[in-house]
């Protein structure tokens, strides 16, 4: 197995993000049960953001327990490498996120970036793990689990 520096690694797992337009979003239900979706995946290099109803069960979840799950590629239409990604996921109503999130696919669920209903997941990844279809494979910690 190859692995890669931590640069040439966050390059890669912002190509395979933006390679992969959906994901497999899992978060923990009342009663500690594991719950996964397919959703749509934004990102901004290694900022992701997903775009939600503040009325569904993940975002009442995720107040309960802010740990998520994020799988990424393999499946038709994705690339060939995978990412497997924990995080941390806040549920924001921030104007500029909403702007940025925004896109025509969104107005079957929303009736527009102002709508009180859209609200962004916003995941902030403690662990990245890259599976690569040529065997490279490689972990990214956040900053805040690395110890200097």
């Amino acid at each position: 197995m190859s692995s890669m520096d931590n640069r040439e690694l966050e390059q890669t797992i912002i190509k395979t993000l933006d390679d992969n337009k959906f994901g497999s979003f899992g978060t923990i239900e009342a009663g500690n049960k594991p719950k996964v979706r397919y959703m749509a995946v934004f990102h901004d290099g290694l900022q992701i953001y997903l775009a939600t109803n503040r009325k569904t069960h993940k975002v009442e979840e995720l107040k309960d327990n802010p740990n998520a799950f994020l799988l990424l590629g393999y499946e038709q239409g994705g690339g060939k490498d995978v990412l497997e990604i924990e995080a941390t996921v806040a549920v924001t109503k921030n104007e500029g996120l909403r702007s940025k999130v925004w896109n025509k696919e969104l107005e079957k669920w929303f009736k527009g970036p102002e709508d009180p209903d859209y609200v962004i997941l916003e995941l902030q990844p403690t662990r990245i793990e890259y599976m690569g279809k040529d065997q490279q494979h490689g972990v990214w910690e956040g900053s805040a689990a690395v110890s200097g």
